[in-house]
């Protein structure tokens, strides 16, 4: 994966990426936009990877309380974990680096993050960026350059993992390698990144710098569509 090169820190993404809860947050986000006799079924795919309050502001609802809506959304959120599991691979390889190179960067509010964390039976990071550490959320680039700079690292120095487009344009945009996990998607989605569907068959090392190196695992396939 990306020619054998190496990082200073590894950037997840957690929704998609780490974790699916797909089916969780379009059980909620389906009730919130039946409220307002929104269309579902074209409703629902814009919701994922970004955060609520862009989700929302987008629509142009008039009269909405933009604060309470998202206060509501995310409390709904919390109430539902059923099915948020870890995406295979995940929490092993998450634990197997070190504390000081690595973040979850997400466009969820940290009390939900937290808790779907739990519910997915993954360890809180050292270092989370969450929905409201920024103030643009993805896809702008704000994110992921808090994270790189928490960590000391150039933004070149990074490698995010991502599942949906606004995470793969807010890496994009803050200038760093890109690997696109599918484990959750539904149809194939057009990148130029390299793609592979979980973590089982990933493994990182060090280099004898002190560099984080991923590499795929014996007899493993990572489709590289693009350096």
């Amino acid at each position: 994966m990306h020619n054998g090169r190496s990082y200073g820190a590894f950037l997840f993404d957690m929704d998609g990426t780490i974790l699916s809860s797909i089916a969780a947050a379009e059980r909620v986000w389906a009730a919130w936009a039946r409220k307002f006799d929104l269309d579902v079924e074209t409703f629902l795919p814009t919701i994922h990877g970004v955060r609520a309050r862009e989700t929302i502001s987008g629509l142009g609802i008039p009269g909405i309380d933009l604060e309470a809506e998202i206060e509501a959304l995310t409390l709904a959120e919390m109430d539902d974990v059923e099915g948020i599991e870890a995406i295979a691979g995940a929490a092993e390889l998450l634990v197997s680096l070190p504390p000081k190179r690595w973040a979850i960067v997400t466009s969820a509010p940290r009390a939900l993050a937290a808790r779907r964390l739990e519910a997915a039976g993954i360890p809180f990071p050292p270092l989370m960026v969450a929905g409201e550490d920024v103030e643009n959320g993805k896809p702008a680039p704000d994110c992921f350059l808090l994270a790189a700079r928490t960590l000391g690292q150039r933004p070149e120095d990074c490698l995010v993992f991502e599942d949906a487009i606004a995470g793969i344009q807010a890496a994009d945009a803050a200038g760093m390698s890109v690997a696109v996990i599918t484990a959750t998607h539904r149809h194939r989605l057009d990148t130029w990144h390299p793609t592979v569907a979980g973590y089982d068959s990933l493994v990182a090392t060090c280099d004898e710098r002190g560099h984080l190196v991923i590499s795929e695992a014996a007899g493993a396939r990572i489709a590289e569509l693009g350096v």
